[in-house]
């Protein structure tokens, strides 16, 4: 079983950020739009393009195609991250099973 010690502060601290989230923008963040689309994803391509389809409103910002290559990055590590077992549980706070 995986030391969940450093979890219980990480898990307050997110919840926290989720609750400030819903309090300035007034949508619960599993409800917000985006997110219901990113529950649809299956890897990490669906991803990459739900987050280049969003960008392209941006299609005229100067640094664009290097912020995106940055976005992939991120994306395939924080794929990376989920499936790690021991941040199973305070990953499951951004998805609607875990809410």
């Amino acid at each position: 079983m995986a030391d969940q010690s450093g979890s219980t502060p990480f898990r307050e601290l997110f919840e926290s950020a989720l609750e400030a989230y819903e309090k300035k923008t007034g949508i619960s963040l599993p409800k917000h739009p985006l997110s219901e689309q990113l529950r649809s994803c299956h890897s990490v391509e669906d991803i990459t393009t739900l987050v280049q389809d969003q960008a392209s409103t941006f299609s005229e910002f100067k640094g664009k195609d290097r912020i995106m290559k940055s976005i992939k990055g991120t994306i395939s590590i924080l794929a990376t991250l989920s499936a790690t077992t021991s941040l199973g549980d305070v990953i499951g706070l951004v998805s609607q099973k875990g809410l």
